[in-house]
C-alpha cells in the first residue's frame, strides 16, 4: 500500500495532475467517479492567497467526496509560500502540494514553478520553511531541470526527501523543452531506484493509454502514475488504466451516451461553480476529447468551442444526440 504520510493512496495509485483552468471542482468530481486515486487542485498563487484574492481563494474549495485531495500553490518568495501554506492548512486538505514544474514564461521566468529549478539551494530552504510551517504531508511537482545541462533530479529528490516532504511526483521534462518532444522516465526511475529515496515517487509525462501506463509501471518501477493532458475531456482514463493493470483486458470505451452526459454534467457544474460566462468558456477544451473519433464532427466541435451561450451549447449536444446515436465511433 502506498502512503503520502498516514494517508492510504492505493497499491500503485494514479493521480490527476494540477492543470491550470482544468482541475477544478467540476472536472475533479467527474475523475473521481473514474477512478481518480488522488487529485491535485488547479495551482494557487501564493500572493493571491495572501491578497485574498477572489479567484485564488475560490481554488481552496474542496469537497469531502474528493478526499484524498491535495491543493498546490506556487510562488517565488519563500516569506509568502509559507504564509500562503499556512492560509491553505486551514482549508483542511488532504495533502500540500507545491509547484515547481509550471514551465510557463509569466510563472517560470519570475522564479517560481520550474523557474525555481535555476536555484536549487532555494528550492530546498522553501521547501523545508513550508513543511516546517504546516502540520499537512507536503508533497511537490517537478521537472527533470531546467534545461539538457541541469537534471539533477536524483540530488534534487534526496534534498527535498531531508527537509520532510512525504512525496514526490516528476514530470520526465526539462523546463526548456516544455511539452515537447518525449518524456524521458530513465531519470524518474533513478530516483525511484536510488536507495537513500524512501518518499513514494510518481511518475508523469505522456501516459495516455492502459498499455502505456503498464510498460511505465512495469520498466521504471515508479510507485504510480500522475496523469495530466490525457484526463481532458476523457476521465474514463483513470478506470481504463486500472481495469488493464489488473486484467489484462480492455474496458469498453465509453459510449456516445456516455460521453454526453459527461460532457452535459461538467458543463452544468461548471456554470454553477464559475457562472454561466466562465463555465462555458473554461469547458471549451474538453469538448475534441469528448467526441474524439465520430467522423464528420468538425462543424459540431466548431459551433462547441466558438458558442458563448450556455443554452445554444446544450442545444448543439440534443443535436449530436439525434445526428450520431447511431454512428459507432
Amino acid at each position: 500500500m502506498v502512503r503520502i504520510g498516514d494517508i492510504e493512496v492505493g497499491e500503485f495509485p494514479l493521480l490527476l495532475a494540477p492543470m491550470e483552468d482544468v482541475s477544478d471542482p467540476p472536472f475533479r468530481a467527474l475523475c473521481k467517479e473514474n477512478g481518480a486515486d488522488v487529485m491535485y487542485t488547479e495551482f494557487i498563487s501564493s500572493e493571491g492567497l495572501i491578497r485574498d484574492a477572489a479567484k485564488s481563494v475560490q481554488k481552496l474549495d474542496i469537497f469531502e467526496y474528493e478526499r484524498p485531495i491535495g491543493i498546490q500553490i506556487f510562488g517565488n518568495d519563500i516569506d509568502s509560500m509559507r504564509t500562503a501554506a499556512e492560509v491553505t492548512e486551514r482549508a483542511n486538505p488532504d495533502i500540500i502540494d507545491i509547484n515547481y514544474g509550471c514551465p510557463v514564461k509569466n510563472v517560470a521566468c519570475k522564479g517560481a514553478g520550474a523557474g525555481i529549478l535555476q536555484d536549487i539551494p532555494k528550492m530546498v530552504s522553501m521547501t523545508s520553511e513550508i513543511v516546517k510551517a504546516v502540520n499537512k504531508p507536503v508533497t511537490v511537482k517537478t521537472r527533470l531541470g531546467w534545461d539538457e545541462n541541469t537534471k539533477y533530479i536524483v540530488e534534487v529528490a534526496e534534498r527535498l526527501q531531508d527537509v520532510g516532504i512525504e512525496a514526490i511526483s516528476i514530470h520526465g521534462r526539462t523546463r526548456k523543452q516544455m511539452y515537447k518532444g518525449e518524456a524521458d522516465w530513465s531519470l524518474i526511475a533513478d530516483v525511484k531506484n536510488n536507495p537513500r529515496i524512501k518518499i513514494p515517487v510518481f511518475g508523469n509525462g505522456d501516459v495516455d493509454s492502459p498499455e502505456t501506463a503498464l510498460e511505465k509501471k512495469n520498466r521504471y518501477g515508479v510507485d504510480g502514475i500522475m496523469i495530466g493532458r490525457a484526463s481532458i475531456g476523457y476521465p474514463w482514463i483513470f478506470n481504463e488504466i486500472k481495469h488493464f493493470l489488473n486484467t489484462g483486458e480492455h474496458l469498453d470505451k465509453p459510449s456516445l451516451m456516455d460521453r454526453l452526459n459527461a460532457c452535459r454534467r461538467h458543463l452544468e457544474m461548471a456554470i454553477e461553480w464559475k457562472g454561466p460566462k466562465l463555465g462555458v468558456f473554461e469547458t471549451r477544451r474538453h469538448y475534441t476529447n469528448y467526441f474524439k473519433g465520430i467522423p464528420h464532427f468538425k462543424e459540431y466541435r466548431t459551433r462547441l468551442v466558438t458558442t458563448d451561450e450556455s443554452e445554444l451549447i446544450f442545444e448543439i449536444l440534443n443535436e449530436i444526440e439525434e445526428q450520431f446515436m447511431s454512428v459507432e465511433f
